[in-house]
């Protein structure tokens, strides 16, 4: 599979979709730690009020679009919206069980799990393309300095985390499917609703309190909706129509980076000097696999879906 050639192909606006992308999701970890909540209930909130945003602009003026897709392209939609649900239900409880860079550093396997679902649907990544994979996860658990824990609870996070990045992987894969008919908008309305029934349900069950947080709590959760999910989840969707999902998750990993310089300058959370290695080691992994890996094979899409 050639992501090299997959990204060139996929032009500026891709690459300019994903650089957004990147930064916007760096801010979701302080906003998380700023926002005084429930790590789930500000999950339900910002895909909630995401998919508020998106209604007025998809389920009347696209309505034909839904309707008109295909009834397994509909599906590909609605399981990613539980994948990503998944995602985030295990991801934010590992953090909060056990330490944020051991979590951190799990959850960065998603492009390896990326990597073997590629290789299952027959689009194995090239040796290099393995290599650059292995380098950036690596700089990644670096970088974030992990530490796995022995006890109970911290191999119950530890479990959670690997789960997490599983299902981003899964979310991944399943939005690459869903948006070779489905508009960015169209297909992220329908994930985004999905995911916040889902984790609706989920937190009604677990009785976490979805309102009554203060000022700042609600000020974080509007900056996660336009940041990190409407900018960030909605640029990396618009790139799945143009390069694939395992080339978006390593990209994805440029997030380690971008969340500890936001940290260090928000939070006060000075990056450690020995992480600074590690980051070299997630870049060059990251331009291994990009410039190393072999020709992809993507299926044909209307250039008018990219809006």
């Amino acid at each position: 599979m050639n992501e090299r050639s997959s990204l060139h192909r996929a032009g500026l606006p891709t690459a300019l979709a994903l650089a957004v992308a990147v930064v916007a999701v760096s801010s979701s970890a302080s906003l998380i730690v700023f926002a005084a909540a429930p790590a789930l209930a500000i999950a339900f909130w910002r895909n909630a009020l995401a998919a508020v945003v998106l209604t007025p602009i998809t389920y009347g003026p696209r309505r034909s679009e839904i309707v008109g897709s295909s009834r397994r392209t509909k599906v590909f939609a609605v399981l990613a919206g539980l994948a990503l649900a998944v995602h985030f239900a295990t991801w934010m409880p590992a953090v909060q069980l056990g330490s944020v860079a051991t979590a951190a550093a799990l959850v960065a396997t998603q492009p390896v799990w990326q990597g073997l679902i590629a290789a299952a649907q027959g689009r194995r990544p090239s040796l290099s393309g393995w290599i650059g994979i292995g380098l950036a996860v690596a700089g990644a658990a670096w970088a974030t300095g992990a530490d796995i824990g022995v006890s109970r609870q911290a191999v119950l996070a530890d479990v959670l985390a690997l789960l997490g990045g599983l299902f981003a992987a899964v979310y991944t894969a399943l939005g690459e499917r869903a948006r070779t008919e489905l508009s960015t908008t169209t297909y992220t309305w329908i994930c985004y609703s999905t995911c916040a029934f889902a984790l609706a349900g989920v937190c009604l069950a677990a009785g976490l309190p979805l309102t009554g947080y203060d000022h700042r709590t609600w000020l974080a959760i509007l900056a996660l909706v336009a940041g990190a999910q409407l900018l960030g989840h909605s640029m990396f969707s618009y790139a799945l129509q143009r390069t694939s999902a395992t080339t978006v998750s390593v990209l994805a990993l440029l997030e380690v980076p971008g969340a500890a310089l936001l940290a260090w300058a928000w939070l006060g959370q000075e990056p450690r000097p020995a992480a600074l290695p590690g980051v070299a080691l997630l870049l060059a992994g990251v331009a291994v696999f990009i410039l190393g890996a072999t020709r992809a094979t993507r299926p044909a899409v209307d250039p008018s879906l990219a809006d």
